[in-house]
C-alpha cells in the first residue's frame, strides 16, 4: 500500500494537543441565496425548499454522528441546525458568535450587478486579506474568529465529534486553515448550502475526511446563482 496513510497513522497516534473532529455545515439554502444578494447579519430565514434542502442531508449527518451541534446564532444556520439535531436525535444545540457570517455592512441587500463594480468591493476582491469589509472585517480576521470558534469547542469537548452549522466563508477559511492552505486561495473551495465538510484535528496536525459532502452530487456543477449576462460597454 502506499505510505502516505502510515505518517497519517503515526501522526492521528503520537500528536500532542487538542483532539477530535471538525464537521463543518453550510446552512440551507434562502431565497437571498437563489438571487445572489448578500445576507451579511441579516436575519434572513429559511424558505420552504431551504428546509426540503436540509433535509435531504439528515442521512448524512446520521452516518458522520455528531456527539454536539453548535451554530452561528443566525436564524438560517440556527433553524439548519435545529433541523439536523431533530433528525438525528435531539441533540441540544447550542450558540458561537465566531461562527457568524461575515460583517458585510453596506454591502448587506446588494445583489451581484449592484456589486461588481463597486470600487472598495473590487478593492477587498484583490485584496481579502488586508482589506476590510464596509462591515469592518478582513478575510484573516474571519478566519481567526472561526478558528477559535473551533478550538474552543474541541478543547472543551476532547475526542467528540462537533457539528459547526455556519456559512460559507468561515466555512472555506477554517478548511484553508486546517488543511494549510495559503488563506489567499480560500475562494477555491466550493462549500454550497446543507453540505458537509470534515476535518480530524491532533495538535497541529488535521487530515481532511470529506469537503462539500452533498446528498446530490449534482448539484456541485450548479452555479449558485444565476449570473445576468455582461452588459455591454458603451463607447
Amino acid at each position: 500500500m502506499a505510505l502516505g496513510p502510515f505518517y497519517v497513522a503515526d501522526k492521528l497516534r503520537s500528536g500532542k494537543g487538542i483532539r477530535g473532529t471538525a464537521l463543518l455545515m453550510r446552512h440551507g439554502e434562502t431565497a437571498w441565496n437563489r438571487v445572489g444578494r448578500v445576507m451579511g447579519h441579516n436575519p434572513i430565514e429559511l424558505d420552504e425548499e431551504g428546509r426540503a434542502q436540509v433535509e435531504l442531508a439528515v442521512p448524512s449527518a446520521r452516518a458522520i454522528k455528531p456527539d454536539l451541534i453548535i451554530s452561528s446564532p443566525l436564524p438560517r444556520a440556527k433553524q439548519s441546525a435545529e433541523i439536523i439535531a431533530q433528525g438525528i436525535g435531539g441533540i441540544t444545540v447550542t450558540e458561537d458568535p465566531d461562527l457568524e457570517e461575515v460583517r458585510y455592512g453596506r454591502w448587506e441587500g446588494m445583489v451581484f450587478e449592484d456589486l461588481i463594480d463597486d470600487p472598495e468591493y473590487v478593492r477587498y476582491r484583490e485584496h481579502p486579506l488586508t482589506w476590510p469589509t464596509p462591515g469592518g472585517e478582513t478575510i484573516a480576521q474571519v478566519q481567526e474568529r472561526g478558528m477559535r470558534a473551533v478550538r474552543r469547542a474541541i478543547e472543551a469537548n476532547p475526542e467528540k465529534r462537533i457539528l459547526f452549522v455556519s456559512h460559507g466563508d468561515i466555512i472555506r477559511t477554517v478548511l484553508c486553515h486546517l488543511i494549510g492552505s495559503e488563506l489567499q486561495h480560500f475562494r477555491r473551495i466550493r462549500v454550497d448550502n446543507a453540505t458537509f465538510s470534515a476535518v480530524q484535528i491532533v495538535g497541529d496536525f488535521a487530515e481532511v475526511k470529506f469537503m462539500n459532502l452533498l446528498p446530490d452530487p449534482e448539484r456541485a456543477f450548479v452555479p449558485p446563482f444565476k449570473i445576468p449576462p455582461r452588459k455591454p460597454k458603451l463607447e
